[in-house]
């Protein structure tokens, strides 16, 4: 079967446009969370509800779950997290819109993974579950909504997108700005060849650098307050230090993918999605002070940095032709050249960090089985070139890319940095 990333190398720009203005139009959806959302009316009926369940849900799983549960087709039923704290608070939330005490909590994913009747599963855990997390997922037979980044290495993107193409499940990483309407519009400008012939494609990226240190141990709290050893899962092991489950293990390699993927896995998917480059890879990669700076097989530009923006917000991307030129970002508004490009609407009202577009394609695609936005194949390669790019940062060199391969053409030491050591049991 061919994959959605091959389908996309082949998408003449008529349908390409058409795909984008289909995205344009998902942008209104209800304010107030319904009682039906959780099963509390015949508002629809029980064979279009989608069921689902979340895996590690904090602070932005839960603003996630709180866009999932808009939506009147969904019911959420169980939560499963290493946190006491946060299992009670999923379950306080969902108990009090359904008006029962229905939802279960879990510690063990396997046990929530194997309710036969659940549909799908937002994760929102830290960066180093997700691809363990998705993939354990999609053998269990669940569709996913993951938050991003996606995985920690090139070896685990792959393996990602492998099992969701294996499993024929679908998949949609939490990269929502494809889904928001500046970075809609934006690309679509590219795709209509508005800004001319595409030379340079700009990523708003953080500092690269990681912490190969840790924190100094602390006594261990009881395993159903905070299971450590779950919360460590496929990392190395490490003393618990109630510091990393309060958000502080950004930042530590053994956890964190550094800054290039932070906002890269948003940013250089944009880049990707605008060039329509989704099904390859840059083929070069030069590390530029705190950036990268990297080169297509067709001489095509991306350069990730973070410094030079224009102050549009978070996560801009800045996309140069020929005949003109866009910048944008997370506030909605754009800057744009010539401004014979600029239509009425100056400002988009949705945020860059709003997932509520990107959840509605994402249950849209789990009742047509038809790729997601941000589905296991895209996301696989975006995240490819932000873990390819760290690792040219971490080496001070340039490096040299074969992108049907996803490995360096001759750089040993880059290779083996391709994958990461897991700790036993987990394996992908």
């Amino acid at each position: 079967m061919a994959t959605a990333s091959h389908h996309q190398s082949l998408l003449p720009r008529r349908r390409f446009l058409k795909s984008m203005a289909k995205a344009s139009a998902i942008f209104a959806l209800p304010h107030i969370i319904p009682g039906s959302a959780l099963g509390r009316s015949n508002t629809v009926a029980p064979s279009e509800r989608i069921v689902l369940g979340g895996l590690g849900l904090g602070g932005r799983g839960t603003g996630d779950l709180s866009d999932f549960l808009r939506n009147p087709d969904v019911q959420f039923v169980a939560i499963c997290d290493v946190r006491k704290e946060r299992r009670l608070a999923i379950k306080k939330m969902a108990d009090q819109l359904s008006g029962n005490q229905d939802c279960a909590m879990y510690r063990d994913m396997h046990e929530i993974l194997g309710r036969t009747d659940i549909d799908a599963m937002l994760i929102a855990t830290g960066d180093r579950w997700h691809t363990m997390a998705s993939i354990t997922a999609a053998r269990a037979g669940k569709d996913v909504y993951c938050e991003k980044p996606c995985s920690m290495t090139i070896a685990e993107s792959r393996a990602l997108a492998d099992t969701f193409r294996k499993y024929d499940r679908i998949y949609q990483a939490g990269t929502q700005r494809r889904s928001i309407g500046n970075f809609i519009f934006a690309t679509g400008l590219v795709a209509a060849g508005k800004l001319g012939k595409l030379h340079t494609v700009h990523a708003n990226t953080l500092p690269p650098a990681t912490s190969h240190q840790w924190l100094p141990g602390e006594p261990e709290p009881a395993k159903d307050d905070v299971d450590w050893d779950m919360w460590l899962g496929p990392c190395p092991w490490r003393p618990y230090n109630s510091q990393y489950i309060r958000g502080g293990w950004r930042g530590f390699f053994d956890f964190h993918g550094g800054g290039i993927l932070e906002w890269g896995a948003h940013t250089v998917d944009l880049c990707q999605w605008a060039a329509q480059k989704d099904h390859t890879t840059p083929v070069e990669f030069v590390p530029e002070g705190s950036g990268v700076h990297a080169t297509y097989a067709d001489g095509l530009k991306l350069v990730m940095r973070d410094e030079g923006w224009m102050g549009l917000g978070t996560c801009s991307v800045r996309y140069e032709g020929d005949e003109g030129w866009i910048e944008t970002g997370d506030s909605g508004n754009f800057a744009i050249h010539p401004e014979s490009l600029r239509t009425e609407q100056t400002v988009f009202r949705q945020a860059g960090t709003d997932p509520s577009t990107h959840i509605r394609n994402f249950l849209n695609c789990i009742k047509t089985r038809q790729p997601a936005n941000s589905n296991a194949d895209v996301a696989a390669r975006s995240h490819v070139v932000s873990h390819a790019a760290y690792i040219a940062w971490q080496l001070g060199r340039t490096l040299k890319f074969n992108p049907l391969t996803e490995a360096f053409i001759d750089d040993d030491e880059a290779n083996r940095m391709r994958s990461r050591a897991l700790r036993a049991p987990w394996r992908l």
